[in-house]
């Protein structure tokens, strides 16, 4: 009798053993949207044998087939006016394109529908003909503002350039998911670039790259270092002017040319945060990006010309891009294009969309995006991004009077382009499940799904995002209400939560210096540029709080089109959310709500805490539709942020509160720790560290 009971126990802990290993297979992530399905039988035709690309089409319908057992899926390359390069029609269960990667695409919209249930005929053409992932990524693996790990690109060490076939399954897995969202373009390298990107180990390790990701369609970028006819070439100057440079750069384009065809061009990071550029040898950003465009121009390369300058003399870093840029709209190449920051100061929570989009009408502007969290709390907080770009792609700019939204100028609806681009910063690391965070990896979905459709809502992202991601085989109405109604609606929510928690109403870059993670409204070390402080922005004093940025005060309202200045530029008409960004108020200035400005901004701090802790009773309560893996990384991220949102929200009122003199609301929970504690705590590590006010 001992024996047999033994031996079931045994079994019994064998049996879990083998549960717990293949929920680990099953659930870590690394499979992303693309999750395995019981696909059924299914015949595909008019496949180009020769042609990779078609090849994998063909193979993602035969692994991944939920309709019509034993159907037949038809693949047709057609000349049809209405389907663009890379767009596609799908009628039943043909699927018609001018490309092969129209068919790729195509490919998987079937897929996505057969999953998301909705089976409709549709044509689908991409709103930007370059759908790009930024990488910051640096060549000794490590990555400014990732947040999951190192770069799956790079490395450092003895073996830094060999490639390995575990690198070549990782790129090749990378490029599927791009690819299975419309992303159509990688930059490798981050935009602080190294001269050394371009040396001949690095250009190899491009060749590997390329052609893992050409066949899913993705074309490669590099972040070039504008001086690197110094570095490598070792040239006295890199005066965009000088013919030596010139030429300098013309070999080193048509030397990556003969390795990498398809290459797709340059990005660049120019007289910004001490990156060298044209303006070192008094040129233009124009001589710049035209000396660069010359050079790619033979093999349709395109330039891609970041407007995130600023200088520590101008009054509000807010002005800079468009002071810098708009004197030389139309003067530009016509493969440049200016990528604009979605907002005027750099990735902030909530700011208005940048003056630049409404501003240049005869150069072509491609908005560039953050999918990693740099501001909004890395890989430890659930922030959806996606209602952030959807407001500023239906922001009006009234470039060309009313529906000149963002989208609309930036990818060719109003003013005819070469080329239209788009940039995503990536949140992609070595981590398994890529992100760091299971929801961080609706930002990559989310991020794709508007680059190719920029008038797609926040809400069907989501819910396509949380089919894909988390649905059972079996899925029933139990499941629709237990748990996808519940978590879309918090991912909805996440962004304006986060606002609350951290700068509500108009406040901006109040964040702890370096990395930052958490408050540090205090934050100004000695010696340390204003304008990289947060005391610069949000003004405060006994007098009220906000920066003005009205006619009476930096006059950046005048960047912006009728009726937007005069809007902003009036307290009265300044939507609240923008608040602070355009006006400094008075700590008893009447709120729309009847409010003083001071109780409202303790009852948004409030009101963000409270809505992540009910994020905490949501998630505790969708525990049965989810595996316990995902279930537990997921919980113990919530309980990080809900520490997170309350370290900010009780730092920011004991700060804010010297200067307002006022008392925290009786309806605000109180401080758990004194502002001395927080100013002296590191809200990443929360360990003790010396700050400086």
């Amino acid at each position: 009798m001992k024996m047999i009971l033994t031996a079931s126990r045994n079994f019994i802990w064998i049996y879990a053993l083998v549960l717990l290993a293949f929920s680990a297979r099953a659930d870590d992530g690394h499979d992303l949207w693309l999750r395995p399905v019981n696909a059924k039988p299914v015949k595909v035709t008019g496949v180009n044998a020769k042609s990779p690309m078609m090849g994998i089409a063909k193979k993602e319908i035969e692994q991944r087939w939920l309709g019509a057992e034993n159907a037949t899926v038809e693949f047709r390359i057609v000349k049809d006016p209405t389907v663009k390069t890379d767009g596609f029609k799908i009628t039943g269960n043909a699927i018609s394109a001018t490309s092969e990667s129209g068919i790729l695409y195509g490919a998987y919209e079937l897929l996505r529908r057969q999953q998301t249930g909705d089976l409709s005929n549709v044509i689908s053409n991409p709103s930007y003909q370059r759908r790009i992932l930024n990488h910051w990524d640096n060549l000794n693996g490590s990555i400014e503002r990732g947040y999951a790990g190192n770069s799956i690109f790079w490395r450092s060490g003895d073996n830094a350039f060999t490639v390995t076939e575990k690198d070549k399954q990782l790129w090749q897995e990378y490029a599927r998911a791009n690819a299975s969202i419309g992303i159509n373009g990688s930059v490798l390298n981050n935009v602080n670039a190294s001269a050394q990107i371009l040396g001949a180990d690095q250009l190899k390790r491009l060749v590997a790259i390329a052609a893992v990701l050409r066949p899913y369609g993705i074309k490669t970028y590099l972040s070039i270092n504008f001086a690197s006819p110094i570095g490598l070439g070792k040239l006295p100057n890199a005066d965009p002017l000088n013919p030596e440079v010139i030429k300098w750069w013309k070999e080193k384009v048509a030397e990556i040319y003969k390795l990498v065809p398809d290459f797709g061009g340059f990005l660049v990071k120019a007289n910004s945060e001490g990156q060298p550029g044209p303006q070192d040898y008094k040129r233009t950003h124009v001589d710049g990006a035209n000396m660069l465009a010359d050079a790619l121009k033979p093999y349709n390369g395109i330039v891609m010309w970041r407007a995130f300058v600023y200088n520590a003399s101008e009054k509000d870093r807010a002005k800079q891009a468009y002071l810098e840029f708009m004197p030389f709209d139309g003067q530009f190449r016509d493969n440049v294009i200016i990528q604009v920051k979605n907002g005027p100061i750099d990735f902030q929570p909530r700011e208005p969309f940048s003056p630049l989009f409404g501003a240049l009408k005869k150069t072509p502007i491609m908005p560039e995006l953050q999918v990693t969290q740099e501001y909004l709390g890395h890989s430890e907080q659930l922030v959806f991004l996606a209602t952030m770009w959807e407001e500023m792609f239906k922001s009006d700019t009234y470039q060309e009077g009313k529906n000149s939204t963002v989208a609309r100028v930036t990818d060719g609806s109003i003013f005819p382009q070469k080329y239209t681009a788009i940039a995503g910063v990536s949140n992609v690391g070595l981590d398994t499940n890529w992100n760091g965070h299971e929801f961080a990896q609706a930002n990559w979905y989310a991020y794709g799904r508007m680059a190719w459709n920029d008038q797609l809502d926040s809400k069907t992202i989501a819910d396509e995002w949380i089919k894909l991601t988390f649905a059972p085989a079996d899925v029933n109405n139990n499941w629709k209400n237990g748990f996808l109604e519940p978590v879309k609606k918090m991912m909805l929510e996440s962004r304006e939560t986060a606002v609350d928690y951290s700068m509500p109403l108009g406040l901006h870059h109040i964040f702890a210096g370096s990395h930052h993670y958490g408050p540090g409204p205090w934050w100004a070390p000695a010696g340390t540029r204003k304008d990289w402080t947060p005391p610069y922005y949000h003004q405060a004093d006994a007098n009220g709080i906000g920066f003005d940025r009205t006619k009476n005060g930096t006059d950046a309202v005048d960047q912006y089109h009728a009726p937007l200045a005069a809007d902003f530029n009036n307290v009265a008409t300044t939507p609240e959310m923008y608040l602070l960004y355009f006006h400094h108020l008075s700590w008893d200035y009447k709120m729309k709500n009847g409010k003083t400005l001071w109780d409202d901004l303790c009852s948004h701090w409030d009101s963000g805490v409270k809505q992540v802790r009910q994020y905490q009773v949501v998630w505790d309560k969708v525990e049965p539709y989810v595996d316990a893996q995902r279930f537990a990384r997921v919980q113990e991220k919530l309980r990080r942020q809900t520490r997170d949102a309350q370290f900010w929200k009780d730092a920011c009122i004991l700060y804010f509160q010297q200067f307002s003199k006022r008392p925290i609301p009786d309806y605000v929970e109180r401080p758990v720790n004194n502002l001395n504690y927080y100013m002296t705590t590191d809200p990443l590590s929360m360990k003790p560290v010396q700050q400086r006010r």
